[in-house]
């Protein structure tokens, strides 16, 4: 047994060999030894400290596997804010980008970009204090995280102390450093094998798996797991004047930075970069879905600025949707709140763009005629936007002759009910107006954030109050009491409470939400505020006649014709009387107009604007006599454009409408 002296210079010796060994083999992708060497001398010194437990120090490298589970993780306040990216589609996409940063300083690209691959993980935050990690956390809201340091230390590729021999002075004060965690495509596959065999519900995606995995109370599971991470951003100003050089700084110390990382001068050669890994992303161990691409001058990325949540110095450049084929299992038609039927193709579950897809819309009737979908097909889907599950083609040479043509159903498949095709357009519609369906989804609307927004009175919740039978139309929300909750899942005595008072919070409702919350057909948010500002009260619209709404402007006649019939309706009336007796309070909208200054004018608002937000802006022309709709016509008057513009402005553009910044917008109010 060697005294504690011998102990101490071989266990400093042993640290400084393990850690030249895994900083040769993670950052300079340089294997030294076989990683069974590596094994051994860990071992060697994981003895040793059992033996002089008082020689442990937190950059030791058997501190990585921390295995007392913790009970719950504390708040991390980041030293900076933690931003996210705005996203781009295409090639027009980034020249937007660019001609938005060139109309705040024409030199915006004069140092290039700085392009990163795009890692489907998690983004971190590491703090050392006089070189040794002190504090890990994740990205949380952007300004506070949660502090996960534990789980960190598990990750070899993530150094417990910072090699200070080509840079001593890292070592002061504070030094903070972000990255990424991700989880490599054979340990995800590995995983999922596992929780396969062991009848475990299997991980989504990589991205899932890696949150939860950084997420654990016990870090011996993320210690289980063979997490990766790579180091992109010094936060730490050491005189760094390009991102490029923050990358070369990182890997100097000891972090484990992408190798395919690339300056390009130019947007083409960020075009040409990214259309290389979209191409070539089979060959990476780990998955992307596009690249990050920075304005490489830190000096000017600085000086360019955020807007809300983003740099505008920044973009995650995707790539195109993923597409992949499956097999369609049936087709359903699901019953919405205006009681149209929507088709839905239940497909073989299949992943795409990280994504496990099981169904997809199929829009209506004549959408399935054009497709010419069966069920049995082998269909190609991908996903619109990158969001939405799309069916984008039929593969018929793959068909076998036992496919099933889909009839579309002749009667409501909820209640039984004729079905009605609606004149002009492709939608079929259950016309039984106490359908459960339709009840079901206007409940849903009913209390949504848009409409009453009756906070944590959700879907489910509204599944098993019907279910049960406690409501059957949105009035009899109002007389629930704290007991009727108790036999529902998963409320106790707190939770019943907080349900009951979100709801008795909502019992005086402005007429324009109750309009909308009413889920009257073609009227949306919009309608309903043109109609309570128009008419000022509930007894006047509901006695209103088609002449009368005819008058309101972008009102037609179907949407005349659907609010009189609506008003007129035996159980809408019985309901609006039930809404009284339960003590709902619609509130008159009062007209607050202040001036006719933009009488006669109509201004549309995009992008983010710097002293006001969107709805007050809104609220501003509408003050001062003008009108304030949600898109771009031929009569609009002036298009009012803050930073980052949507595709608002283009049209405006084509139609010739007028564009004006928010500052000439509050020229013409002073």
């Amino acid at each position: 047994m060697p005294s504690k002296q011998e102990a101490k210079e071989r266990i400093e010796k042993l640290k400084k060999l393990i850690d030249q060994y895994r900083y040769s083999r993670l950052v300079l992708d340089k294997q030294l030894v076989e990683e069974s060497v590596e094994d051994a001398l860990k071992k060697e010194l994981f003895d040793l400290e059992q033996e002089f437990p008082d020689l442990i120090t937190p950059d030791s490298p058997t501190q990585r596997a921390g295995y007392k589970p913790l009970e719950k993780f504390s708040k991390v306040k980041h030293p900076e804010r933690m931003l996210s990216f705005n996203d781009a589609f295409d090639e027009k996409d980034m020249q937007d980008w660019l001609d938005r940063m060139k109309r705040l300083d024409p030199r915006a690209a004069n140092g290039g970009f700085y392009c990163e691959l795009k890692i489907d993980g998690l983004a971190i935050e590491l703090i050392y204090e006089n070189g040794l990690l002190k504090t890990g956390s994740t990205r949380g809201d952007g300004t506070i995280g949660e502090d996960v340091t534990q789980n960190l230390k598990t990750i070899e590729a993530i150094p417990l102390a910072l090699t200070t021999t080509k840079m001593p002075f890292v070592t002061k004060d504070i030094f903070v450093v972000r990255g990424e965690v991700f989880v490599p495509q054979k340990e995800f596959a590995r995983i999922n094998k596992d929780r396969e065999e062991k009848q475990m519900a299997l991980y989504a995606n990589p991205r899932n798996l890696a949150a939860g995995s950084i997420r654990q109370l016990d870090p011996a599971i993320t210690a289980g797991r063979r997490l990766d991470s790579f180091a992109y951003s010094l936060v730490t100003d050491l005189g760094q004047k390009t991102h490029e050089e923050e990358h070369e700084i990182l890997k100097k110390i000891g972090f484990k930075t992408n190798p395919h990382n690339k300056f390009c001068p130019t947007l083409k050669e960020v075009q040409e970069f990214r259309d290389y890994w979209e191409k070539h992303r089979g060959r990476l161990p780990y998955e992307i879905d596009g690249v990050v691409v920075i304005v490489n001058d830190n000096k000017m990325f600085k000086k360019l600025g955020v807007v809300g949540k983003a740099s505008r110095s920044a973009m995650a450049y995707k790539f195109s949707p993923k597409e992949s084929t499956t097999q369609v299992k049936d087709i359903i038609v699901s019953v919405g709140r205006t009681g149209t039927l929507t088709p839905v193709a239940i497909l073989e579950p299949v992943e795409i763009g990280g994504t496990t897809v099981s169904r997809a819309t199929l829009h209506n009737e004549d959408e399935i005629r054009r497709l010419d979908v069966k069920i049995g097909d082998t269909v190609v889907v991908g996903r619109a936007g990158d969001v939405i599950p799309d069916v984008k083609k039929v593969l018929k040479e793959l068909r076998v002759g036992k496919e099933k043509v889909f009839h579309f159903p002749t009667k409501c498949p909820v209640c039984g009910g004729p079905i009605k095709r609606v004149e002009g357009e492709a939608a079929h519609k259950c016309v039984n107006k106490d359908c459960p369906a339709i009840k079901r989804e206007g409940m849903y609307h009913f209390v949504s954030k848009g409409t009453l927004d009756m906070a944590g009175i959700g879907p489910k919740l509204i599944d098993q109050l019907m279910d049960t039978g406690l409501i059957k139309d949105p009035t009899d929300l109002y007389i629930l009491k704290k007991e009727d909750f108790f036999n529902l899942e998963r409320f106790a005595e707190k939770s019943a409470e907080k349900a009951v008072k979100a709801i008795q919070s909502r019992r005086k409702v402005s007429l324009d939400r109750f309009i909308f919350a009413l889920g009257i057909p073609h009227v949306g948010s919009e309608t309903a505020l043109g109609l309570a500002r128009y008419f000022g009260s509930l007894e006047k619209i509901s006695q209103a006649g088609i002449d009368d709404l005819n008058k309101l402007k972008d009102i037609g006649t179907v949407v005349a014709q659907s609010i009189y019939d609506w008003f007129r309706n035996d159980y809408n009336k019985k309901l609006l009387t039930k809404f009284k007796e339960v003590g709902v309070q619609v509130l008159k909208q009062e007209l607050s107009q202040k001036s006719e200054k933009l009488k006669g004018l109509t201004f549309v608002f995009t992008g983010s604007l710097e002293n006001l937000s969107r709805e007050r802006a809104e609220e501003m022309v509408r003050e001062n006599g003008g009108d304030a709709p949600s898109s771009v016509g031929k009569e609009t008057s002036f298009l009012v454009a803050g930073t980052e513009p949507g595709s608002k402005y283009d049209k405006a553009k084509k139609l010739g409408v007028k564009i004006i910044s928010e500052e000439e917008f509050l020229k013409m109010l002073r």
